[in-house]
């Protein structure tokens, strides 16, 4: 019979190499992991602040607002997307993911037991894009951006991504969302530095909003409206 100890040795699922360095997929237990480069990025083991991401930007739109989209950063484990397509209120839901790993492992891999209906849910699209370069090329506004694909603007999964949270970054954001939109950004840690970052950016109503977590510092939410 397993130990205890082997109950919770990750396992590798599958690794990809891929333009942004190495992907790879862990199973420990009963939770799914994302590892890239070598840095832990997210679990299925507590959904709470990815599902907060999408909850607190829809209660920050305007009310009354027809049929919102929102566009989110990252599929990840899926939590996110999950959350936005159980709430009839959005409209249209695309996601942006630039990992092909990650698109695989969702639709037809072990991660399709969570997004599975998600994804099938006709208001979905998949972008199979990078973020930063989506926000800057596309001509699109959403009501809502929901953003999720680094720890948090202080600890960036690859270099590249420290430009989405710069004033140029900030700026694509701000113009990419209709008025009176909002941002929304995941971070595994508050950072008071990017709250004055988005004030500087012209973004009002700029608040934090947290999950608490089973040790250290919480995971918050940065929120930011755009002006009417």
């Amino acid at each position: 019979m397993p130990s205890t100890t082997d109950a919770h040795r990750p396992v590798v699922l599958d690794r990809r190499e891929g333009p942004f360095g190495e992907v790879v997929l862990r199973e420990r237990g009963r939770d799914f992991e994302i590892i890239a480069n070598g840095c832990f990025l997210m679990d299925t083991s507590d959904g709470r602040s990815e599902r907060l991401l999408i909850d607190a930007a829809l209660a920050a739109l305007p009310a009354g607002r027809p049929d919102p989209s929102v566009l989110i950063g990252g599929l990840g484990v899926g939590f996110s997307l999950v959350r936005a397509a159980e709430e009839p209120r959005w409209g249209r839901i695309a996601v942006v993911e630039r990992e092909e790993a990650i698109v695989d492992w969702h639709l037809d891999g072990p991660l399709e037991q969570i997004s599975g209906a998600a994804l099938a849910d006709p208001r979905t699209e998949v972008l199979r894009t990078d973020l930063v370069a989506h926000l800057h090329t596309t001509t699109e506004r959403y009501d809502a951006l929901c953003l999720d694909i680094d720890n948090g603007p202080d600890w960036t999964v690859t270099q590249d991504n420290g430009s989405l949270y710069s004033a140029a970054g900030l700026e694509a954001c701000r113009t990419r969302l209709t008025p009176g939109g909002v941002l929304a950004v995941w971070s595994a840690q508050p950072s008071a530095d990017f709250e004055s970052a988005l004030r500087n950016a012209g973004f009002h109503a700029v608040t934090t909003e947290e999950v608490a977590v089973a040790r250290g510092v919480p995971d918050v939410v940065h929120l930011a409206l755009r002006g009417e």
